[in-house]
């Protein structure tokens, strides 16, 4: 009887230690998709900026050209 008790008693142990490590390793997954997606809006961001910032200078650059 002890040893059936023990063994439950450990089978309920490792299937608690199993879930949290689970539960864990899907939180970490989360956090690393997110920090992903912060990265690439940020990249998009920087990237439409920069092409604003050259299509202003190519339209500046066509008024400070004199006309022929």
């Amino acid at each position: 009887m002890k040893k059936l008790l023990s063994l439950l008693i450990a089978a309920m142990f490792a299937a608690v230690s199993f879930q949290a490590v689970a539960q864990s390793e899907k939180k970490e997954e989360k956090t690393e998709m997110k920090v992903e997606k912060k990265v690439e809006k940020k990249a998009k961001a920087k990237k439409h900026v920069k092409a604003k910032k050259v299509a202003k200078k190519k339209v500046e650059k066509k008024e400070a050209a004199p006309k022929q």
